[in-house]
């Protein structure tokens, strides 16, 4: 299992309890600071805790079974990439979560805005994009609670694009 941009850690714990004691958790994040907090707060013990980019991740292709990716797509500068390096550890028929704690709507009011449609995760654009790295699409729910998408790995043909 691997947490995409695990920053603190704080869904390592649970990620432990869904693999059980023969599972591997791994919690990868750019910042430093983030998993100095997380081994601070105890959760190198129930994760393996990596310093690295999400679009550069040092896991070989296939060797994921699952990833969470909390509030990651809005901090890619091309999410796409990173959709396309998930896919690439990701085994195929592997599975994918991407959350956010709020969904769009709450989120740009939050911000004083409303939404923008061109916003990744807007549900045409995430559907999208998705399919053009590897991943077909289950689910896109945009609620003001949370935002959830969940995703299966494609098995890799000829027709996908090289990106991965």
């Amino acid at each position: 299992m691997l947490d995409a941009a695990c920053g603190t850690g704080r869904a390592l714990p649970p990620l432990r309890a869904a693999v059980g004691l023969s599972g591997h958790v791994l919690g990868v994040d750019v910042t430093a600071e983030m998993l100095t907090t997380a081994t601070r707060r105890g959760r190198h013990r129930t994760a393996q805790l990596v310093l690295a980019d999400v679009v550069r991740l040092p896991v070989g292709t296939n060797r994921i079974d699952a990833v969470l990716a909390a509030g990651l797509l809005a901090h890619l500068e091309d999410p796409e990439a990173g959709l396309a390096e998930l896919a690439r550890v990701c085994r195929p028929g592997g599975r994918l979560a991407l959350f956010h704690p709020l969904g769009r709507v709450a989120l740009a009011r939050r911000h004083g805005s409303t939404p923008d449609p061109g916003d990744i995760r807007a549900e045409p654009a995430i559907r999208r994009a998705l399919a053009h790295t590897g991943w077909r699409c289950e689910r896109v729910d945009d609620r003001p609670d949370r935002y959830l998408v969940l995703a299966v790995r494609e098995t890799p043909t000829a027709a996908l694009p090289n990106r991965y």
